[in-house]
């Protein structure tokens, strides 16, 4: 028994008699070695919860898990996105948890040591279950959960309640898969727990059990109205799983709860106290909050992010660029909540000594910082009670963190970029002068290069011209210009349509052009100013997804030459992008989005309105995406997409609302804050000469 043991090297021999076999080696020395992954987790949905709850377990802990499937009965649903989902066609209780059982072990069995079985109304802390298997043999037959009896049945064998989920090891699956078809045609039972317990007691002798190896199975079981946020026993902190959970909202506050209590643990922090000492940096380097990433360093003036003044009542940073705003909505929300929490931190960290209460907000900054969150500054005027009832009026300043959460990758679609572009441009009178300029940009950038782009230009008659058309065509001069063009290119055809009206609602002619094209076309909704090249034609065609996306760039205004140049020499090309302009966020006159979205909206649309056509000229195609369809509505500025500058023509028949843009659209294209002071000053100084 004490004999020491040397290794000795064994030399390769090769026998020369024998025929050489090539020996094929795996690709990881883990599957060669007979390693399993750790953790598979099922969780089991219906109809009713799949949308729900479903996927409420799969924002809050499925990401924890290394790997998560959901498991129904339903035939061919519609799977959520981001979650990954089983069908078996059967909606009955047992039917799911034998079809389930037996998919996990053909797909999984011999990739896994542990399986966990939740249902979707059960709240389960991922890194505690984790931490869990951890600590388990996996040598051992193992049946762990909440241990609950059967109704009349023998007091000594336990079922796992489903509810609270259960823990089955891998040598438990392979002994129990040869018995599932007896199981299945042998064992009665109503809920699918009970027939699984009922199937491992009978054919393996192994029953429930609650605490196995030193390790305990904590469970809490949620009372009818329970407040997770008021929640301070011991059992419900210490549980690795809570059933039931009635609702979405209540599955997301159980998770901010849990996730509220284990940062109170102070046990990591310490590690990371202790190990920053290591660190080349020293105590010096360690950030605050512990844990969280520092704050971001500006390498220049131009970088340093700017901070925002508010009180309770308003704000002084506002979307709109007003000095001032009323506090509302979500930034109302953030702000009671960011007070509510550093009152907490403050009592739970002074208390019995000191009980504070708010009394006023003196000052509030905020500011997003994107490698951490949004960080707030407050200075609090605070009443603080001593145990003996004395109360004293003091100002604190705190600061706090709101960290940013794990990023999500959303699925998307898959979109190339050999879609055809339609073209579709609207003119009337006063765009006459402008055209020939776009003409020629568009055969430069989209004939000559053969891309798949196609144009259709709109004529937009007043009634008065329209009456006189005969004898005058305002329009002649650029049918002349396109008739010059498709000589040109002898396999280009450019059609036009000629519409009379005394208010060109974009709706109105979008919903001509929309019923001359196919339902498959991509339009792209064009301006006369607009400079299109090939890059932007590629990012309509990769933004804009038929039934899931519509793309409404953002596109690049020059300002007025006269302003900031001044006399001197302008770019003198026509692609650089750093000529003085800005991104004009009123207009919403470029727009790329599949016809058959456009119909769909459009339909919901006319049956909200009835017959009343005059709310379509105080809207936008723009409008009729936000408010009536659910695909998303990807607003992003466009560097490709740009514009020189010209004085818009402003239509006071349109509605307050779209004639306002146009009218700030023309006065933030002028010309910069301080291209605009230095003309100021230029104009001071020759009048008082």
């Amino acid at each position: 028994g004490h004999e020491d043991f040397r290794p000795r090297i064994v030399p390769y021999y090769r026998d020369p008699s024998k025929p050489y076999k090539k020996v094929l080696r795996t690709r990881y020395i883990q599957t060669e070695l007979g390693f399993h992954e750790r953790l598979f987790v099922a969780v089991l949905t219906s109809k009713a919860t799949l949308n729900t709850l479903a996927v409420a377990v799969n924002k809050t802990v499925a990401h924890h898990f290394p790997r998560l499937l959901y498991f129904t009965g339903l035939r061919s649903a519609k799977v959520p996105h981001g979650m990954m989902l089983v069908a078996h066609g059967d909606e009955r209780p047992i039917w799911l948890m034998y079809e389930t059982m037996h998919y996990i072990h053909q797909h999984f069995g011999s990739d896994y040591d542990w399986f966990y079985i939740m249902q979707d109304d059960t709240y389960a802390q991922a890194e505690q279950v984790k931490a869990l298997v951890m600590h388990l043999s996996i040598n051992q037959d193992v049946y762990l959960g909440r241990a609950e009896e059967f109704i009349g049945g023998d007091e000594q064998a336990r079922y796992c309640h489903g509810g609270f989920g259960y823990l089955i090891s891998r040598s438990l699956l392979l002994k129990l898969h040869p018995h599932l078809d007896s199981c299945r045609n042998e064992i009665l039972s109503v809920r699918p727990d009970e027939w699984l317990g009922r199937c491992i007691i009978d054919f393996l002798g192994i029953a429930c059990v609650s605490q196995l190896q030193g390790q305990h199975y904590h469970t809490y079981e949620l009372a009818k109205n329970t407040e997770p946020e008021k929640e301070e026993e011991e059992e419900f902190q210490a549980a690795l799983a809570v059933h039931p959970v009635s609702d979405m909202t209540l599955m997301y506050r159980l998770h901010k709860r849990f996730i509220r209590i284990s940062m109170r643990s102070l046990f990591a922090q310490m590690q990371i106290r202790n190990l920053t000492s290591l660190t080349p940096a020293g105590e010096a380097g360690l950030t605050w909050p512990v844990g969280i990433n520092a704050p971001f360093l500006p390498k220049s003036r131009f970088e340093v992010i700017s901070w925002d003044y508010f009180t309770e009542q308003h704000l002084f940073s506002c979307p709109d660029g007003s000095p001032k705003c009323e506090l509302s909505g979500a930034s109302k929300a953030d702000v009671s909540e960011i007070i509510e929490s550093a009152l907490e931190q403050l009592n739970s960290r002074y208390q019995p000594l000191l009980r504070f209460s708010k009394r006023q907000l003196l000052n509030g900054y905020r500011r997003f910082d994107p490698t951490r969150g949004m960080e707030y500054t407050l200075d609090l005027l605070l009443e603080a009670v001593t145990q003996k009832g004395h109360a004293h009026v003091l100002a604190k300043r705190v600061s706090l963190v709101r960290p940013l959460s794990k990023v999500e990758i959303i699925p998307m679609p898959y979109v190339t970029e050999a879609t055809r572009v339609q073209l579709v441009l609207p003119l009337t009178v006063q765009d006459v002068d402008f055209v020939a300029n776009f003409l020629d940009m568009f055969a430069m950038n989209t004939l000559d290069t053969h891309d798949n782009a196609l144009l259709t230009l709109l004529f937009i008659y007043h009634p008065y011209d329209a009456q006189r058309v005969s004898q005058v065509d305002v329009f002649a001069g650029v049918k002349a210009m396109v008739g010059e063009l498709e000589k040109r290119y002898a396999e280009v055809k450019i059609p036009w349509i000629s519409v009379k009206t005394e208010v060109p609602s974009q709706v109105k002619l979008m919903d001509i052009v929309s019923k001359k094209h196919p339902v498959d076309t991509l339009f792209f909704l064009a301006s006369v100013w607009t400079e299109i090249n090939m890059e932007f034609r590629n990012r309509c065609r990769m933004n804009t997804i038929s039934n899931w996306q519509v793309f409404f760039p953002v596109h690049f205004q020059e300002f007025n030459p006269a302003l900031v140049y001044r006399g001197e020499q302008t770019a003198s090309s026509s692609t650089d992008f750093l000529r003085d302009g800005h991104f004009d966020r009123y207009s919403f006159a470029e727009a790329c989005f599949y016809n058959s979205d456009y119909m769909t909206a459009r339909t919901k649309l006319a049956a909200d309105i009835l017959d009343r056509d005059e709310v379509l000229e105080s809207m936008e195609v723009f409008d009729v995406f936000l408010h009536y369809s659910g695909l998303h509505l990807f607003r992003a500025v466009e560097p490709g997409l740009v514009q020189k500058y010209a004085l818009r023509s402003c239509n006071p028949r349109l509605s307050e609302e779209l004639y306002h843009r146009c009218v700030l659209s023309n006065l933030e294209g002028l010309a910069s804050r301080s291209h605009l002071a230095m003309a100021l000053f230029e104009q001071e100084q020759a009048n008082s000469t």
